[in-house]
């Protein structure tokens, strides 16, 4: 059952009071949420609200589903500076054949809608996802039409897996029917395929200056890790004594396809 909208904005208010400066809301499908009560508000509507509460610096959420994220939510980040410009948007096959025997309830031309929308915002956001080869009967062609999906969209960044069958899920009792062979080769392309779709968005990002919250301390002397509001993690150098928590610009100094290093700018 959904939570209402206040109880969710007083949550948030307490973890504020407390000092806490980005937050997260999290959901299996997180933007399919309504408010149960009178009002019956929009995700998009929460996600300002809670950019709105005092001391509330990033607002995250995750993971989005294809079927329900619409455009009232890219217009929220686009208004509104503290909704992170990043969004997880699963997508699994570039197969609309394969998707429907997964079940996603959409086909591959109405996800590609939806990244349309998100790169056409006025406000650059980074999008990640889920993919998954070898599912019951994909076939090579079926394989390809998900590599041909990733070079169109480019992604930030991409979960991939191959099929494993699970208890209690439809497709158990279609079989496992792609050879552990086949998966692996298949992911080791898709995954490599990632890996040079990332390093040209990596290397591109040079000399450019992101505000970090820091996160983490390194055990090498003044090195640090942060995230940026797109959710690119940046490890960078300071001779500050203590930045965890805080938010600082960080240039990046040198990029490759799996890591941005930076140094803090004074």
């Amino acid at each position: 059952r959904s939570r209402t909208h206040e109880s969710i904005l007083k949550e948030v208010r307490e973890l504020a009071e407390f000092g806490y400066s980005e937050v997260q809301l999290l959901g299996q499908t997180v933007n399919s949420y309504a408010d149960p009560s009178p009002k019956s508000l929009r995700f998009s509507d929460l996600l300002l609200a809670v950019a709105d509460i005092p001391g509330i610096r990033r607002v995250r959420f995750t993971t989005s589903h294809p079927r329900d994220f619409s455009r009232d939510i890219v217009e929220a980040i686009e208004s509104e500076p503290k909704l992170c410009n990043h969004v997880h948007l699963p997508v699994q096959s570039g197969s609309s054949r394969v998707l429907g025997a997964m079940q996603r309830t959409y086909s591959r031309s109405e996800y590609m809608d939806r990244i349309t929308m998100l790169r056409g915002a006025k406000r650059p956001i980074s999008i990640t996802t889920d993919i998954i080869v070898g599912f019951p009967g994909e076939t090579a062609e079926e394989f390809e039409e998900t590599l041909t999906l990733m070079n169109e969209v480019r992604y930030e960044g991409v979960y991939s897996f191959k099929y494993s069958p699970r208890p209690n899920t439809a497709s158990l009792a279609m079989g496992d029917t792609v050879s552990e062979d086949d998966k692996s080769r298949r992911l080791a392309v898709l995954q490599q395929r990632q890996r040079e779709i990332q390093a040209e968005h990596n290397l591109a990002l040079a000399g450019v200056t992101f505000e970090l919250m820091v996160s983490n301390k390194s055990r090498r002397e003044n090195y640090w890790t942060g995230h940026t509001t797109c959710n690119r993690v940046i490890a960078f150098t300071s001779q500050e004594p203590d930045l965890l928590g805080s938010y600082i610009p960080v240039r990046i100094t040198d990029a490759g396809s799996g890591s941005l290093n930076g140094e803090h700018v004074r």
